[in-house]
């Protein structure tokens, strides 16, 4: 039974990282240009005149931001296009009636998210390695930190699939909820910066946890503790996983 699961998993997950390399000019391209305009543009022309953030130039300060905000957008659209298509399209049927688990058709989806999400963002730090030096303070919170949020994000997409009616349900999220959220993230300043009352509407954010962590895997400085931005990151995995799996096993608008 493992070895007709595992089979199962390896095919659906083969699928999805097919799915992103065979329309690679789609989906690895956009991201790395629009990332290397950030570098150009804030990094290398308005941060001359923003000068040091906590010992670290302006462009060293904004790499593991813009890094993880590419993260972040590649496993949320991966997952949320692909499942919806394959919903549309009535495929996603076939899964659900496979005997296999729900947790496996899941991981499958969720293997491409983090597969593109991990490319992408390979991408973009070497991209990176042509404006500033590369620091990583500790690798373990980058890898870590870099794998538990492409996992939360293709959860977030797997939802975004699931109550989708339309194309454009897919492409609402992220325009008026991501990109905001991700922009006061924290990714081109310290939110230590701010006034302590939007300190405290900051942390609301969850995204700031990640790119805090993030940052401190590259650079050692962090806006909040590490254990809390871990914590932060394990509780929304959980929840969404579990919603996610509850809504697929009841086949919320996934069955006619």
């Amino acid at each position: 039974m493992f070895n007709l699961y595992w089979t199962a998993l390896k095919s659906l997950a083969y699928k999805e990282t097919n799915r992103y390399l065979r329309i690679w000019i789609q989906t690895l391209v956009p991201p790395v240009i629009t990332t290397s305009l950030y570098f150009i543009i804030f990094g290398n022309l308005i941060g001359r005149r923003i000068g040091d953030m906590g010992g670290y130039s302006y462009m060293e300060f904004i790499v593991p931001g813009l890094i993880m905000m590419s993260a972040i957008t590649s496993s949320y659209s991966n997952v949320a296009s692909s499942f919806f298509s394959q919903k549309f399209q009535k495929n996603i049927e076939e899964l659900l009636v496979a005997p296999v688990p729900t947790h496996v058709i899941m991981w499958g989806f969720i293997a491409g998210g983090v597969g593109r999400s991990l490319l992408v963002s390979t991408l973009v730090t070497m991209i990176s390695l042509f404006f500033v030096p590369l620091h990583v303070h500790s690798w373990f919170m980058v890898v870590v930190t870099l794998l538990m949020t492409a996992i939360l994000f293709s959860l977030l997409g797997l939802l975004n699939g699931i109550f989708a009616q339309s194309f454009d349900d897919v492409s609402i999220v992220p325009t008026f909820v991501l990109q905001p959220l991700t922009y006061l993230g924290g990714v081109f300043y310290s939110i230590s910066m701010l006034p302590p009352f939007w300190q405290a509407v900051s942390k609301i954010n969850p995204i700031v946890y990640m790119i805090s962590g993030f940052r401190y895997g590259f650079l050692g400085t962090k806006d909040v503790p590490v254990v809390i931005s871990m914590s932060i990151l394990v509780a929304f995995i959980f929840g969404l996983y579990l919603v996610s799996w509850q809504l697929i096993e009841k086949g919320r608008g996934l069955r006619s």
